[in-house]
């Protein structure tokens, strides 16, 4: 089969969730390999571009935008995406002001084509499109002219980019915009109609009472349904407690959660929960909680295992209730959920939560809760830990894979109130009177 130089990564609005074995393929060797995280990035970026499905010229462009970045730092700088920085976004712009002249066409064709014998949804026998490249040359009356990439075809190639990079941001993803710090020191950067604003309910934690109404639904939701929800009550209590990121807790290439990662240390008979592999490609260790190890115990009791893991099992950690339907586990019930269905599933917990707290009159606070995601519940344990519960800020910056303690710090919230009565009484000198 005759394959484009560059393979395109996404097919059309109808046919995105359905999925293309080729690219699949393509996704999971490139995971096997150095970019242990494409896959994660191409679940992140499906993600993304699915919610452009009611603006059909938004997905377009960004779904360009996107397969002619990816294909960069996949095939051309061989960079995972979380280690972009400013600097590699302005090699990706020197990139595209002169991309290879065998990747420039002259003519618009589709990404995907389908099998005419077969072009129904159901069949997915659909394949890249041998003619199609990531770039678009100019012919005049016939003659090629050069290639040139315009101021402003330049500021939305920049501001796409960095939209996504707001996206996985709030996904936890990445802890920086490399494309926003591009447009902050570039030429364009007093123009403000093409700096975007990242979206702060992002960074928002559930309120006390908020979290109290997320905790009472999914666990009335496990008592009165068991088989569906038990499962839930832990993952819910496991990413809180632990701050984990979804992508911690889920499957995807290359990273299969299972019960050894919760180690306890032979020594002090202290419990960890082990991330082998997050972002970035680094691993680290979160401390348990009593209540966390009560969780996880009751969790595998409902499974029937014993009450804690020992250091080789391999059990799947969030299990399914009925086999997967494709991929690499297809027909296996013994395995992880992935990205989707675990956000999906939390999704659901804390639309039921806010039904509630609405119905108790609380209005404000429901419309907030709607707004928010699987990735605010790490927040809320960050932030919780921080203000509430008076953990040191060196203690949740290295069980949240803070890089600097400064993002730690930003969970750190304090009223006008409380710092002007913390500052009532401090001394100018604490050894004042000593001769």
């Amino acid at each position: 089969m005759q394959l484009p130089p560059v393979i395109p990564l996404f097919d059309s609005i109808d046919f995105i969730q359905i999925g293309n074995p080729l690219v699949n393929q393509h996704i999971t060797q490139l995971s096997l390999g150095e970019l242990d995280e494409a896959g994660l990035v191409f679940e992140h970026a499906t993600d993304w571009l699915f919610e452009q499905k009611y603006n059909e010229n938004n997905y377009k462009a960004y779904r360009s935008e996107l397969t002619t970045f990816l294909h960069w730092c996949f095939d051309v700088i061989k960079l995972n995406v979380s280690a972009i920085g400013r600097r590699e976004v302005g090699l990706y712009i020197e990139y595209c002001k002169n991309p290879p002249i065998e990747l420039i066409g002259y003519f618009n064709v589709a990404q995907f084509k389908s099998d005419k014998a077969k072009s129904d949804k159901a069949s997915g026998e659909r394949t890249p499109n041998p003619s199609w490249l990531p770039f678009r040359g100019k012919k005049v009356d016939g003659k090629t002219l050069p290639y040139q990439l315009s101021d402003s075809a330049l500021k939305t190639k920049v501001a796409i980019l960095s939209s996504f990079y707001s996206y996985l941001m709030g996904e936890d993803y990445c802890e920086k915009n490399p494309a926003q710090m591009w447009l902050n020191k570039s030429r364009f950067s007093s123009r403000q109609k093409y700096r975007l604003n990242t979206d702060d309910d992002n960074q928002l934690a559930f309120t006390e009472l908020q979290w109290s109404y997320v905790m009472s639904a999914v666990e009335k939701l496990a008592k009165a349904q068991p088989d569906l929800h038990q499962r839930s009550l832990f993952l819910i209590k496991l990413i809180y407690s632990c701050y984990l990121r979804v992508s911690e807790v889920s499957a995807r290439a290359g990273y299969s959660p299972v019960m050894s990662q919760f180690k306890q240390n032979r020594h002090s008979g202290i419990w960890s929960f082990h991330i082998p592999k997050s972002k970035g490609g680094k691993s680290r260790s979160v401390a348990v909680s009593k209540a966390l190890l009560d969780a996880l115990s009751q969790y595998r009791s409902y499974l029937k295992l014993s009450p804690l893991p020992s250091s080789s099992e391999q059990h799947p950690l969030i299990v399914r209730q009925k086999a997967a339907g494709r991929g690499r586990e297809a027909g296996s019930l013994n395995a992880n959920l992935g990205i989707r269905q675990i956000r999906e599933e939390v999704d659901k917990i804390i639309e039921n939560a806010a039904n509630s707290i609405e119905s108790d009159g609380f209005i404000e606070d429901a419309q907030q809760m709607r707004s928010l995601s699987i990735h605010n519940i790490r927040h809320t344990g960050i932030t919780h830990d921080i203000n509430i519960n008076g953990r040191p800020l060196s203690h949740v910056q290295a069980d949240a894979g803070h890089e600097s303690i400064d993002t730690t710090s930003q969970y750190l919230h304090t009223t006008q109130i409380e710092r002007h009565e913390s500052a009532q009484n401090k001394p100018l000198d604490y050894l004042q009177g000593i001769e």
